[in-house]
């Protein structure tokens, strides 16, 4: 599948995961729960997710990570470069995960991204 698809839908896939964790953790306004879940959603956040999981991937997981890393894509002025492409691959691979049902591994790699911030 083409890692910007997969990217696509991995950004959801990972939304619905800070969801619902802001909400589980907190009895707040839905203002104060938006800005509670952008902090952890923004690519400079995802990107220092993904350097904390990479070297727990396995080969295939690394792999789809780096094509998502490595898709070119249009780069917004909220992240530098390197900030984006990271976070492209660890959407990418959250993607992937969902897609293949492997739903015990993505929030274990969630848990421990969301853990170690």
């Amino acid at each position: 599948m083409n890692p910007i698809a997969l990217a696509f839908y991995g950004d959801a896939v990972y939304e619905v995961l800070v969801r619902r964790i802001v909400v589980s953790d907190s009895n707040l306004s839905v203002r104060k729960l938006h800005s509670a879940s952008v902090s952890k959603v923004r690519a400079s956040f995802q990107a220092k997710g993904a350097a904390i999981i990479e070297p727990l991937l396995s080969d295939e997981e690394a792999d789809i990570l780096r094509r998502g890393r490595n898709a070119n894509s249009q780069v917004p002025k909220s992240a530098t470069v390197h900030e984006y492409r990271m976070a492209t691959g660890l959407e990418a691979l959250f993607g992937y995960l969902s897609l293949i049902g492997e739903n015990k591994r993505l929030d274990e790699l969630f848990e421990r991204i969301y853990n170690e911030r």
